[in-house]
């Protein structure tokens, strides 16, 4: 008979099996031969030593119902089959190739013992022609009837068998490919909100830093500030009219702390793109550090006192 499991198979399936419902040790033993579709049944000796290894390494647990021992998949167990999806796949093709391969053997078999049974009654016919229709060559042609019958529909069980494990091992790998590419999409969702959250985190606390602080550390009010040095021509046009629309299009969420961080976000982007547009000189930035330290001492000064 050939080898129907391979070295550490057995293991694998029986964790398939338990994976499926909980089960006892012989009905392990039943499902198997089913399987098999009655061509194997694996011993007690086999069975019942690799579910209490398994039970040991924490893959799987019992409880005793009945006094006997009911088995079932801890979530260790549905880890290790889940890792092993792919490995779980090519096990039901080398099922199914060895129920073919023991079905050939039957057919192999009922086919050589047809054939003795066939030789033996042209033998027996030979000897008695006059008494072909007798009770005898009546059993043996209704034997070999049997056989046939028995052999086709082993050959049919096999067939069938072999399909279904071929449908299985399919449907194993895509289930295995799309929870593959479900983890790969969480893993990149969440990789996508905390970089959201940083780049969101850091846009409010440089604006905070840039403004309320002006590089010098402090978070009181600026003191009054020394007199600047003379200008340059860049520096010595008129200040811009404040703008009564600014910022208009940003709608408000209802949440005055979420607002004020996207008002800080677009003020910092406009002096942004202001200084790339216009450039930006010692003078002019010694300016600007003073304006942001006197809007901020403002704002904070409308925000209330600090706790």
């Amino acid at each position: 008979m050939p080898p129907v499991f391979a070295h550490g198979r057995l293991r694998l399936y029986l964790l398939k099996l338990l994976d499926e419902a909980p089960r006892h040790g012989y009905e392990v033993i039943r499902l198997l031969e089913e399987r098999f579709q009655g061509l194997y049944a694996p011993s007690a000796g086999t069975v019942y030593p690799r579910l209490a290894k398994l039970e040991t390494e924490g893959l799987v647990t019992y409880a005793t119902e009945g006094g006997r021992k009911v088995y079932s998949i801890t979530d260790a167990g549905r880890a290790e089959l889940a890792d092993r999806g792919g490995e779980l796949a090519d096990l039901e093709l080398e099922i199914r190739d060895s129920v073919s391969e023991l079905a050939a053997e039957i057919r192999a078999d009922v086919s050589g013992a047809a054939g003795d049974l066939r030789r033996e009654l042209r033998a027996a016919a030979s000897a008695s022609a006059t008494q072909v229709e007798d009770e005898s060559w009546k059993a043996a042609k209704e034997e070999l009837r049997k056989a046939k019958a028995e052999w086709k529909e082993q050959a049919r069980r096999a067939k069938d068998e072999s399909r279904r494990a071929r449908e299985e091992a399919q449907q194993a790998r895509r289930q295995a490919k799309e929870a593959q590419e479900r983890a790969r999409e969480e893993v990149q969702r969440i990789a996508g909100q905390l970089q959201e959250q940083f780049a969101k985190s850091g846009g409010v606390l440089g604006s905070l830093a840039g403004a309320w602080l002006g590089g010098s550390g402090s978070t009181t009010a600026p003191s009054e500030p020394s007199a600047p040095s003379e200008p340059s021509a860049r520096s010595a046009a008129p200040a811009a009219a404040p703008d009564a629309d600014w910022a208009r299009d940003v709608p408000p969420t209802g949440d005055p702390a979420r607002d004020l961080d996207r008002l800080l976000d677009r003020f910092r982007d406009d002096i942004r793109d202001a200084a790339r547009d216009r450039g930006i000189n010692d003078d002019q930035l010694a300016q600007a550090r003073t304006h942001l330290a006197e809007a901020a001492a403002r704002i904070a000064s409308a925000l209330g006192p600090q706790d």
